[in-house]
């Protein structure tokens, strides 16, 4: 960044943690386009990364900075996962406290944690004591009836008593039984004014805003009143948006990076992850939305969407796809 320019907080823009979405790959290509962008992991549980035989914090260090969103409410098990992450060159540790799947209800994580800040509080507690990144908290405005804003002053009050600085607040409550993941996403109202006050009230704490965040102009108002925005599916289907971020938001004389300059980026990276087994449709599935809105966008999304996934796929699929599409 130039020099001149002033220092912003790390998550003065993000992309959302999006399970099955945001993997290793799609975070290589999200880079492509904004050197200061901070990139989320999926969520992954503290059981899957201390057990599982598949290396779930695999990453590569070129695609910093990256917070790792851990899901779990044990805090030996979280801070044991918090310690190799930082190991591994991590520049932040997440706690979901906002997901309202059952699923993750039953594994006593996400968002049914708010209604147990003491055990939130301990677990930060217990990452903070062994690494020196972040811990940071992602959750929502309310659950269920407990949605007033008392409830989540005294939350985030508990919570930053254990030393919690930054809260990325998802700007709607979650319902906890009633609504898919996807409905709670879309069905409770937006309230992004709660947010503000929370910054109000809270101006030594680092807040972050998520949901519903669309456009460079959504984002430039919401920073009037908080210190970062989180995009999520927006970012996701249609990442070029991502190519204007660093100029907007960091550093005006950043140059904007179009979607072609970021695929042809990619190159390297694809011939590299082939050579390593790894199968062209599992890079190239997040890249899809890369055209919005341009000439030639669909017939990029149907050849690779075709051919992508065959036997022996490689790099000339995605050059073909590229010269459907008009600058």
């Amino acid at each position: 960044m130039n020099q001149n320019q002033p220092h912003f907080y790390r998550g003065r823009f993000s992309v959302a943690p999006m399970l099955d979405w945001t993997t290793r790959h799609c975070r290589y290509f999200h880079r492509q386009f904004s050197r200061h962008a901070l990139l989320y992991t999926e969520m992954i549980t503290t059981g899957a990364i201390i057990h599982a035989k598949y290396d779930h914090l695999e990453f590569s260090l070129t695609e910093n900075p990256v917070a790792l969103q851990l899901g779990g409410s044990d805090p030996i098990q979280l801070a044991q996962c918090a310690k190799m992450a930082e190991m591994r060159g991590y520049h932040e540790i997440n706690l979901n406290v906002g997901c309202p799947s059952d699923r993750v209800q039953n594994g006593m994580f996400g968002a049914c944690l708010m209604a147990k800040a003491d055990l939130v509080a301990h677990c930060v507690k217990a990452m903070q004591a062994v690494v020196n990144i972040p811990i940071t908290v992602k959750t929502r405005i309310g659950i269920d009836e407990f949605d007033s804003y008392e409830f989540l002053c005294d939350f985030v009050q508990k919570i930053h008593d254990a030393g919690c600085q930054e809260f990325i607040i998802h700007a709607r409550k979650a319902w906890l039984s009633g609504l898919s993941p996807k409905e709670n996403r879309e069905i409770p109202p937006l309230n992004y004014e709660r947010v503000y006050q929370l910054k109000r009230d809270f101006p030594h704490l680092l807040i972050s805003i998520n949901g519903g965040i669309k456009t460079i102009d959504e984002m430039q108002q919401h920073l009037k009143y908080v210190d970062g925005v989180m995009v999520g599916r927006e970012a996701y289907q249609n990442p070029s948006l991502l190519g204007y971020i660093d100029q907007a938001l960091f550093d005006p004389t950043s140059p904007i990076i179009s979607a072609k300059e970021a695929v042809e980026k990619m190159f390297p990276y694809i011939e590299t992850q082939l050579s390593q087994g790894v199968y062209l449709n599992h890079i190239v599935r997040h890249m899809l939305g890369a055209f919005q809105h341009c000439k030639g966008a669909r017939q990029w999304r149907r050849h690779l969407s075709e051919n992508a996934h065959k036997t022996g796929a490689d790099l000339k699929v995605v050059e073909v796809a590229l010269s459907f599409v008009e600058s």
